[in-house]
């Protein structure tokens, strides 16, 4: 029997729609989104009673927001909360991250425009981390980004910025992460049982580990991003290819098989935080890296050098993160199971702006799953540190935290 929860929020949820012409020479979005010459996104305003002249706004570029328990106990501390969805909402298999950028900017055009909120605070999430820092980088220095065969001009865009940005439990980018989790024992990716038994680290009796030596962890993470560069030689060699045909054919899908494979999740001497042993966001490693649910399991050639490729993908911190001069907060969970240990602080490293501030909550898990005191803690510092910048509405604000 399904056991039915009702929603005690405290605040209206009301569906948001958003429509914008696409100029794209083909598109990734399956029925009518994609087949009218525009582009059509969804999502939900999380509104207390009390007005706000700030609103908070949620991305990431596949996942709705929607359930996420953040937004909710923001929400219910009386911010107003905007979750957004892409185009590629639940679908990463094309997905195009300077696409997702223009969405972004789509959804805080409305925020300012048609519902009229005076401030916008970008609030990154896991992955919405690295595309809250792609897009205000772009706002802050417009640019052409090539991607593949396809250009995007951000200069002519007129991309809206936000007022402030917080990054909660964020990656350094899909691209840096799924390389870091690639299993680099693969040696052919039309036949992932063919591997190299030195670099199989779910094989019975290997030999190197848990404790990993660092002259393998060396190797080991050396060929994680060979194969990430493979991949992607494979690819433009593809699109090359179908150029020179000219045939009607634009695109090719494709698996990434074996994509959980990394040695942190078994060794905590590995970039150690208070995360559980054996264990990932999704379950048992071992299980997640052969199984449906992985990280770029199903791509395009296109979507892999744009969101997953290691050398070519244009959202890595690194190449966005020194743009950004809005304040910043930066807030690491102390026992993620799912960010890497080491990129929320590079993150902070990375960040161009001399305001901003690093917090860490420890005991925190990803998802604050069973931890709702770790959660309001995470709402306690949000609320604060927008206090601090005037961007917390007296009338609609609570100090309450969930």
């Amino acid at each position: 029997m399904i056991e039915v929860q009702p929603l005690r929020d405290g605040f209206r949820r009301e569906p948001v729609t958003i429509s914008y012409p696409e100029s794209a020479k083909f598109s990734e979005v399956y029925g009518f989104a994609g087949g009218t010459g525009r582009i059509y996104l969804e999502g939900q305003l999380f509104r207390p009673d009390a007005p706000s002249r700030t609103l908070l706004l949620f991305m990431h570029p596949s996942s709705s927001m929607t359930l996420l328990t953040m937004p909710r106990a923001l929400a219910e501390a009386g911010f107003h909360v905007l979750c957004c969805g892409s185009r590629y909402l639940r679908n990463d298999s094309a997905l195009i991250m300077e696409k997702v950028a223009f969405d972004l900017g789509a959804y805080v055009q409305w925020a300012r425009g048609t519902m009229g909120y005076d401030k916008v605070v970008l609030v990154g999430w896991s992955g919405g981390g690295s595309l809250s820092l792609f897009y205000q980088s772009l706002v802050e220095r417009p640019r052409e980004l090539v991607s593949a065969d396809q250009r995007f001009d951000f200069r002519s865009a007129g991309l809206a910025g936000a007022d402030a940005l917080i990054s909660i439990a964020a990656h350094l980018s899909r691209a840096e992460t799924v390389t870091e989790w690639l299993d680099p024992s693969v040696m052919d990716e039309q036949n992932p049982e063919l591997r190299d038994p030195e670099l199989d680290i779910y094989a019975r009796n290997f030999r190197f580990g848990p404790p990993y030596p660092a002259d393998f962890m060396a190797r080991y993470r050396s060929a994680q991003r060979a194969r990430s560069r493979r991949i992607t030689d494979w690819c433009e060699a593809e699109l090359e290819d179908l150029a020179r045909r000219q045939d009607g054919t634009h695109e090719r899908a494709f698996v990434v098989h074996r994509t959980m494979a990394d040695p942190r999740w078994h060794d905590g001497t590995i970039d150690p935080n208070e995360r559980a042993l054996d264990w990932c966001y999704q379950g048992d490693p071992r299980a997640v890296n052969t199984g449906p649910t992985g990280l770029a399991r199903f791509t395009t050639l296109r979507s892999w050098l744009s969101q997953w490729s290691y050398d070519r993908s244009n959202a890595k911190t690194a190449d966005t993160a020194p743009h950004i001069t809005i304040p910043a907060l930066v807030i690491e969970n102390a026992a993620d199971d799912a960010v890497p240990a080491t990129h929320p602080r590079r993150i902070f490293d990375l960040i161009g702006s001399t305001d901003k501030r690093y917090e860490r909550i420890a005991g925190a898990t990803h998802y604050y799953k069973g931890q709702p005191e770790l959660q309001a803690q995470a709402v306690s510092t949000c609320r604060e540190w927008l206090d601090g910048l005037g961007l917390v509405d007296v009338r609609g604000v609570s100090a309450a935290t969930g």
